[in-house]
């Protein structure tokens, strides 16, 4: 058993922990985006009279109210507001479809929406009422705080097996063990903390709530495309950030580019997927003098329950370790008949303490299963199981080996294929369908095996994908049969089905050779960065797997290439190597960029 059981403060609330720093810094910034900067006086009054406001609309302790807003000042309101009307918040990426941004909110159980004005009319059909809201100056008298250590929070939505999310139900207590816990990097009051995670996911717990508790500023930013398109490493320090907890994809990625994207960063906390030795060698043999940490821990144990710096000597070894439990944590690795197995083995990765959330909302079996009695009489009586493989080193360290179920990391998020496959075969034009991961590391991505309607065509089955999902979750490539392949036990045969997705990569077939020199780099290029073979003029970057981060890579490449710039949207647009092919040639004859 590894843990550390000192340090955490004794359990309080959020609202609580919010009115302790309002009294200690009332007129330092609380949290500021490109319109508006309110301090945390400012931010006290202006949550009190939205808390006022959903209390005369019957809202009280443990209802739940969504909050469908842009990333911005007025959200970091919202959320304040709504704990201290002693409700929960259920917080919804406004980028999500309306698949996803309805199921969330219907699932939930929302007594009330909060959300702006003129985006009502989206989620009327849902039936919930809604509270139109932008925050504005006023001299509203603190709210009386009902909220509980034990009382419901937040409620995040992660994959589930059976194919639909699964809404986790955070307590007060749980989110306040994360943000007060002394064996993370601390924060200042002078510290301008970077704003950039979905506000649906669980990063972003430390930019709203550690920041808070330390009297820093919340600082919202651009969307990561935007600022990588607006040069990274120029839009850190012209906003003067010196805090990030960063998705581990977009280190990997950013840092291949420019190593001190970083620099102007006192720290830098990674999370979500496997952080790679490269990016940390070149990262900390850079300008970059800060704190590098690799923090792990599923949305379950409230964002960490494990915590490693990173130094020079890790960067040179084949893995990044998640480190050892933060304060108040208990980590077991457990093999079969839930026993401790011995170190240098692997185990699977138990959690116990303050962190562990409440279970499951309106799921009592399923949290019967994931969150489990403690097998031994000195550990914690509650666990909750992770699925997620580990190994202990001599030192106490600990290095993750893998998912020990299906589910799969896709770009820093937990992905479930079967919630995939649901969502496409609820179309009329889809009969069948399977989902596979399919290659390694940072080229990770999924492929959907379908057997499509009659008359239906690839291109309507990848608009219905990205049209009802998240980004993350749309399958980069798509395989159309006639039949999905069975074994002789009447259950999918995955060895056929691992055929097809290898048949898929290769492509050979239809394939067109590139014509031109910047054809023929461009695919040199696309190979290297998508690590693919043998493409054609005719390839789209996205289908062959491609995103946002690694298409600015091959901006990035390109200009350094030709000594040209081609517009990032543009590219976006036109993802046709042809087409790219075509907007560098003519960058080239114009002299754009140069």
């Amino acid at each position: 058993m590894t843990t550390w059981d000192t340090g955490v403060p004794a359990a309080q609330t959020l609202t609580g922990m919010f009115a302790t720093s309002v009294r200690t810094w009332p007129d330092r910034p609380a949290v500021s985006d490109d319109a508006t900067s309110l301090t945390y006086a400012e931010l006290d009054r202006r949550s009190a009279a939205l808390a006022a406001d959903l209390r005369a609309r019957g809202i009280g302790t443990e209802d739940r109210v969504g909050l469908y807003l842009d990333r911005s000042v007025d959200l970091v309101v919202a959320v304040l507001g709504i704990l201290r009307a002693g409700a929960s918040y259920v917080a919804v990426d406004a980028r999500y479809p309306e698949g996803r941004r309805d199921h969330m909110l219907v699932n939930s159980g929302c007594k009330l929406v909060v959300t702006r004005a003129d985006w009502r009319q989206r989620i009327a059909h849902l039936g919930v009422e809604e509270l139109a809201f932008r925050s504005e100056a006023t001299t509203a008298a603190p709210a009386v705080d009902l909220a509980e250590p034990a009382g419901a929070a937040s409620v995040l939505f992660t994959s589930g097996s059976a194919g639909q999310p699964k809404a986790i139900l955070l307590e007060h207590r749980n989110i306040v063990s994360f943000a007060t816990n002394p064996s993370l990097p601390e924060l200042v009051s002078d510290d301008r903390v970077g704003q950039i995670s979905s506000v649906s996911f669980d990063a972003f717990h430390f930019e709203l709530w550690t920041t808070l508790y330390r009297g820093a500023e919340i600082v919202v930013l651009p969307a990561v495309p935007e600022l990588l398109a607006a040069d990274f490493r120029r839009e850190m320090r012209r906003r003067r950030i010196t805090a990030m907890l960063v998705p581990t994809m977009v280190i990997n990625q950013v840092i291949r580019e420019d190593r001190d994207a970083f620099a102007a960063l006192r720290v830098l906390q990674a999370g979500g997927d496997v952080l790679m030795p490269s990016a940390c060698r070149d990262l900390l043999n850079g300008e970059f003098q800060g704190e590098l940490y690799n923090l792990y821990g599923p949305a379950e144990a409230t964002t960490a329950c494990t915590a490693h710096r990173v130094t020079a000597d890790d960067a040179e070894r084949d893995t990044i370790p998640i480190g050892q439990p933060i304060a108040g944590a208990t980590v077991l690795l457990l093999g079969d008949g839930m026993r401790p197995v011995p170190s240098g083995e692997i185990g699977e990765i138990y959690i116990g303490g303050p962190g562990v959330a409440r279970g499951y909302l309106d799921a009592p079996e399923l949290t019967q299963q994931h969150f489990v009695a403690g097998p031994l009489p000195d550990g914690p009586e509650r666990l909750y199981r992770t699925g997620d493989l580990a190994r202990q080193r001599p030192d106490g360290v600990l290095e993750f080996v893998g998912r020990a179920d299906g589910q799969v990391k896709i770009r820093g998020y937990r992905v479930e294929p079967g919630e995939i496959e649901r969502c496409l075969c609820r179309s009329q034009g889809v009969r069948e369908a399977v989902v596979l991961p399919s290659g390694e590391g940072e080229d990770r991505h999924l492929i959907a095996v379908v057997v499509p309607a009659e008359d239906t065509t690839l291109r309507e089955i990848q608009e219905l994908a990205r049209t009802e999902l998240p980004d993350y979750l749309v399958p980069s490539q798509f395989a159309l049969v006639e039949e999905i392949p069975s074994n002789e036990h009447g259950k999918r045969d995955l060895a056929a089905l691992h055929e097809i997705a290898d048949g898929v990569r290769e492509r050979r077939a239809r394939h067109v050779a590139p014509r031109t020199e910047v054809e023929r780099y461009l695919a040199e290029l696309w190979e290297e960065l998508l690590g693919v073979e043998n493409v054609g003029v005719n390839e789209d970057f996205f289908t062959l797997g491609g995103h946002s981060l690694l298409a600015f890579r091959m901006h990035s490449q390109v200009k350094r290439t030709y000594g040209v710039s081609v517009e990032l949207s543009a590219v976006l647009r036109d993802p046709v190597l042809a087409d790219v092919a075509a907007l560098v040639e003519k960058a080239r004859a114009t002299g754009a960029g140069a």
